[in-house]
């Protein structure tokens, strides 16, 4: 028996009411598990309530891009102009951008960092770009720019400062080999119709300067994502007449790249609950089936977004159909398609439509007109309005990877997260909400909710050294899913079903997306976001969960003395919870105690007497199993039984 804190005095009936009598607290042990959290000053930019403040300030960058498809030599080249404006207070003596293809040229730093059989490989011969031009325009002159590239980062140095206010343009020549496989996020798949060609981080693009970090060169080794200011950007597409494009943003030109026949079912799709086959199997590669000509251009225009990504492919299948005033479309070839009993791509656009509607209702209205899956050579990545997921994925394995890559539109497309420091800001969230909406749609049967089974989560806590809060690049690839996805995924559930209750919780998290929708939220905005909505103090929560690996063992002993009972709960690990008691009578019926979790400051030992033991059956912790108890054989006491196991 540890440290003796309380002495509570209940009285336990069938269907009467529970008294508790406390006595103060007699140690103070942890007292710094319940400690403010280390966080920033709040200031005008950032501030107490998490919100972003009067003085908040964001950078922007607009694109115009005009590339080239070659799919002989699998190259892409063209042009771009950046226009970019500096909201910051401060004057700008030089500029970055980022250069992720570079990724792939043999000998980068992630190059050297990825094994052979690594998910974030890529890097071969003649890989990353080739920069002919960079000039500048400013003020009517044009120039030459002064500059050097370092791996996956481009400087740019000025003549002449980017004052506050300012704005400058940079013009670009580039272009790049498509790496067959680029990092599971880009490359090229050979089907038996043709290739499909499914691109991203593919032009050269502003790096973000903030107020918390200035200019942020992270370089990109892989397993870390992406971080980028919001902007517009303009897209001319060339490819060979025969291929359909799909990317980022509204098509602009359908009437120009579609034959008659096709834009009368694309325009079909924009008003159809029901999928419209735009181009079906059985018209792939067939006479009439794409207008004349040896190239066609593709226009896009995507608003407020944080980055761009296409697909293109002579081998696609297409289908579309609306959700909440969203196009939903998918694009595949003919492998995609799946059996009645392993259903495949062609049941991918109701997926996203669910997607679509389910987040949308619970939590932020999705914002884009258009919401495009593509079926390919890379596992599963999103980008605004377009995710792309392997080709071979199936039933509920397309169902999940699709739900996962839509959840990512708010996380981090909206919510514009700084995903190379904080990458569970990012998959956590997003896997928390796809644990509810994989329930909603397959119900009990759900193979991925299963994943947030306590146990199973449990078992990892007791084997991961590292914490969630460690930068991505930085955490062992083979802890990257547990740290970034689940374990902060699970955070989430227990702390809206399990601490807070979804009636405090949902309307803070709802707050949260808000708040920062279009901006960089930082940590600290989301913890003082949701103390702030929610009205609950909760440094012991993300200081546990976040920053710590402790794992979470709390067990039961009894000492039964005829009608009476001395009850002893003890944490044993090293993350501490509220505690739920569960009275269970033979007749089935049940109360229960909560111990608020204020009871862990002072001491590790927590008791309590009963009286009316004759009538109870069981007593129990978490009897919904909701917490990752790491030694789930000391939590219940039965009749007959005795104390349980280990106690």
């Amino acid at each position: 028996m540890r440290l003796l804190a309380v002495i509570a005095i209940i009285n336990i009936a069938v269907a009467g009411p529970v008294h508790a009598q406390d006595a103060p607290p007699v140690a103070q042990d942890n007292l710094d598990l319940f400690a403010p959290i280390d966080l920033p000053d709040p200031n005008d930019r950032r501030t107490y309530t998490g919100e972003a403040g009067l003085d908040y300030w964001q950078q922007e960058a607009h694109y115009d891009i005009a590339v080239e498809l070659d799919p002989v030599t699998k190259r892409i080249s063209g042009t771009e102009t950046i226009t970019y404006i500096n909201n910051s207070p401060d004057a700008l003596e030089h500029l970055y951008l980022e250069l992720e293809q570079n990724l792939f040229a043999e000998g980068s730093r992630g190059a050297m960092l990825q094994g052979a059989n690594s998910r974030w490989r890529g890097a071969f011969e003649g890989g990353g770009y080739d920069i002919s031009r960079v000039e500048l325009l400013r003020g009517g002159g044009r120039d030459s720019a002064a500059y050097w590239i370092d791996d996956t980062r481009m400087k740019i140095t000025l003549a002449e400062a980017l004052e506050p206010g300012g704005s400058i343009d940079i013009d670009l020549d580039f272009a790049f080999t498509i790496p067959e496989y680029g990092a599971d996020r880009m490359g090229y798949l050979e089907v038996a119709k043709g290739t499909v060609y499914t691109i991203a981080q593919w032009f050269p693009q502003m790096a973000v300067y903030d107020d918390v970090h200035g200019w942020n060169t992270l370089p990109y080794l892989g397993q870390g994502e992406f971080y980028f200011d919001y902007g517009d950007v303009d897209l001319a597409l060339t490819v060979p007449s025969d291929f359909l494009v799909v990317a980022t943003g509204e098509l602009l030109n359908a009437d120009e790249v579609l034959t008659p026949r096709q834009l009368e079912r694309y325009e079909q799709a924009k008003v159809s609950e029901t999928t419209v086959m735009i181009q079906s199997a059985s018209e792939v590669g067939s006479p009439g089936s794409r207008p004349p000509g040896e190239t066609l251009t593709w226009r896009f225009r995507a608003e407020n977004v944080r980055d761009v990504a296409w697909a293109a492919s002579q081998a696609f299948i297409w289908d579309a159909a609306s959700v909440n005033g969203v196009l939903a479309q998918s694009v595949y070839p003919e492998e995609g398609v799946g059996t009645p009993d392993n259903p495949g791509w062609e049941r991918s656009t109701a997926y996203v439509q669910h997607a679509i509607r389910f987040y949308s209702e619970q939590w932020f209205p999705y914002p884009y007109p258009v919401a495009i899956n593509v079926g390919g050579v890379v596992g599963g990545m999103e980008y605004p309005m377009i995710a792309f997921c392997r080709v071979s994925a199936r039933d509920q394995d397309l169902f999940g990877v699709t739900d996962h890559e839509f959840g990512h539109m708010w996380f981090p497309m909206v919510v514009g997260s700084d995903e190379r420091r904080y990458a569970w800001m990012d998959e956590g969230f997003n896997t928390f909400m796809n644990y509810y909406s994989n329930l909603a749609f397959y119900g009990d049967a759900s193979t991925r909710a299963r994943r947030f089974d306590a146990d199973y989560i449990a078992g990892l806590m007791a084997t991961v050294p590292q914490v969630s809060n460690t930068p991505p690049d930085r955490i062992r690839s083979d802890y990257h899913g547990f740290l970034s996805y689940r374990k902060p995924g699970k955070g989430l559930q227990i702390l809206r079903e399990y601490i807070l209750g979804p009636e405090r919780f949902d309307p803070a998290f709802r707050a949260y997306i808000d708040r920062w929708a279009y901006k960089h939220p930082q940590p600290s905005d989301f913890y003082r976001t949701i103390e702030d909505v929610a009205g609950e103090d909760l440094a012991w929560f993300w200081r546990g969960w976040f920053n710590t690996n402790a794992t979470f063992d709390q067990g039961i002993a009894v000492d039964a003395r005829g009608d009476d009972g001395l009850i002893t709960v003890t944490n044993n690990g090293g993350l501490v919870m509220p505690t739920v008691v569960r009275f269970t009578m033979a007749d089935g019926s049940f109360s229960e105690r909560r111990i608020p979790v204020e009871a862990w400051a002072n001491t590790d030992s927590y008791q309590f007497f009963v009286d009316g033991m004759t009538q109870i059956q069981q007593i129990s912790l978490d009897p919904t199993q909701i917490l990752p108890d790491t030694d789930r054989s000391n939590d219940t006491w039965t009749v007959g039984g005795g104390m349980a196991p280990g106690n």
